[in-house]
């Protein structure tokens, strides 16, 4: 279809809004609005464009682990965010100099990835695509 131009925002389910407004302030997003709705919904945007809408109805039984990552079983559902990057290596160095633990390196076909875990489990990719060839 055509008319899409863009993801909009991705909305992540989160148990405690002040423990993922400060995760996600370090990656530098930026708190813009929230708790909104019905739901209710918090809103922090990347400078880069990347909107997360925080859903801050998460359930008091609810499992801790992640579901779709977690168990043997696999459901359906989106495992993870992926955002592109331009310096792996910096971008590593900030991480781990903020204590975020890099759960997986991967190198496949020049493109460079790594992955790490929010406060609730959900799993953040960090991509530097391969690059392009020049004709």
């Amino acid at each position: 279809m055509k008319e899409i131009t863009r993801i909009n925002h991705v909305g992540l389910r989160v148990r405690d809004l002040s423990i993922s407004q400060a995760f996600y302030a370090k990656l530098g997003f930026e708190f813009i609005a929230g708790p909104i709705g019905p739901e209710p919904v918090a809103i922090m945007e990347h400078p880069s464009g990347v909107n997360i809408n925080f859903i801050l109805n998460t359930s008091d039984n609810a499992v801790s682990d992640n579901i779709l990552m977690d168990h043997p079983e696999k459901h359906a559902g989106f495992t993870h965010i992926a955002l592109e990057i331009t310096d792996p290596d910096q971008v590593e160095q900030h991480l781990e100099s903020l204590g975020i633990r890099i759960t997986e390196r991967v190198e496949f076909g020049g493109a460079r990835f790594f992955f790490i875990r929010d406060p609730d489990g959900n799993v953040l990719e960090f991509h530097k695509p391969a690059p392009q060839n020049e004709s």
